[in-house]
């Protein structure tokens, strides 16, 4: 049986594949090498052959965003005050002495 091949065309983000490119060929390989590698790996395992999920944000950053939202909902119902340059931040400092 002969073996023909094709072409096929990707769209990425090109910031991704300059750095894709770059641990490519610190690897001794290049994209084409890299995309049949993917593909028979795809087809030799009949699935995705990385574990595809959808990343868990770690509790130090839901952590963050709570606070984030807490001291949003004070600037809103007026229970604390916000500053929109340093100046104001440093004179209020210097009022409460």
């Amino acid at each position: 049986m002969e073996n023909l091949t094709t072409a096929i065309s990707v769209q990425i983000d090109s910031q991704d594949k300059e750095i894709a490119t770059g641990i490519l060929k610190s690897l001794g390989l290049n994209m084409s090498t890299y995309v049949n590698m993917a593909i028979k790996q795809l087809i030799n395992r009949n699935g995705v052959p990385f574990e595809v999920v959808n990343p868990k944000p770690k509790k130090e950053l839901l952590d963050a965003l709570n606070e984030g939202a807490y001291i949003i909902q004070g600037l809103k119902n007026g229970k604390r005050k916000g500053y929109t340059n340093m100046d104001d931040l440093i004179s209020s400092l210097n009022d409460e002495d």
